[in-house]
């Protein structure tokens, strides 16, 4: 095989398996967003800044939606003892959809000190869109029940979403590529709460698999994908260079 014909084997081997890579932009966008609650408690009023990442997992019909702080939030004048702090939350829903869905999850699993913050446990709940596009889930208004009392708290610093999802409503075809907002980092949390509900529906608990897997997945069979037309054109240089001799 002359030079020029190598190369151009090389070429179409190497745009194959760039083809595929691409196939793998994943499908969501999760950021981390400075959240600044102002809370209303028994004892007065009381704010905090928590970063919160907001991730989502898709399977079926369905997506789990999983909210994470990463600093506490508000606090107590006593100690709350194991399981008294009770938290849920709400996620607004914008772009494809509107409205809100809750979020909810396990009591405190230990002792929480006096006037300490108080770490909220990753809440989460399930959404089932109505229509297919991108959909994005911003903070809202966290509630903390505690020793037969209720503190809310709100954002006031009109945070940005803290996730972008591209979804695909039951019957419907995806709206488009994914994405996200500017702010933050993508963040990492996956732990399952109660199941929440949603303006577009409640199902089931998900199973844990992220859009990150698909990417080094198909990232994966890309390379494959390469090696393997590198192979071929190896091979028959190498038994064209044979006949000739």
């Amino acid at each position: 095989m002359s030079y020029p014909k190598r190369t151009a084997a090389l070429a179409s081997a190497a745009a194959l398996a760039g083809s595929v890579v691409l196939l793998a932009a994943p499908a969501a966008r999760a950021d981390v967003v400075d959240v600044n609650y102002q809370c209303k408690t028994p004892i007065g009023d009381k704010s905090a800044v928590s970063p919160i990442d907001i991730k989502g997992v898709k399977s079926g019909g369905g997506y789990k939606i999983t909210m994470s702080w990463q600093k506490g939030v508000s606090s107590s004048p006593v100690e709350l003892g194991k399981g008294a702090m009770s938290p849920s939350a709400t996620v607004k829903l914008g772009g494809a959809d509107s409205g809100t869905m809750a979020v909810s999850g396990p009591a405190n699993a230990e002792a929480i000190p006096a006037n300490t913050p108080i770490k909220i446990s990753d809440l989460s709940g399930t959404y089932t869109p109505k229509k297919s596009g991108k959909v994005t889930f911003t903070a809202g208004i966290l509630t903390i029940k505690a020793l037969g009392t209720t503190t809310t708290c709100t954002p006031s610093n009109t945070p940005k979403p803290s996730l972008t999802l591209d979804v695909t409503a039951a019957g419907g075809s995806s709206g488009g590529s994914s994405g996200g907002s500017s702010s933050g980092s993508s963040g990492s949390s996956g732990s399952s709460g109660s199941s929440g509900s949603s303006q577009g529906g409640d199902a089931g608990q998900l199973p844990q698999t992220g859009p990150e897997d698909s990417a080094i997945a198909l990232g994966t069979l890309g390379g494959t994908v390469l090696l393997a037309g590198l192979g071929g054109v190896l091979w028959v240089t190498r038994r064209n260079q044979t006949v000739r001799r």
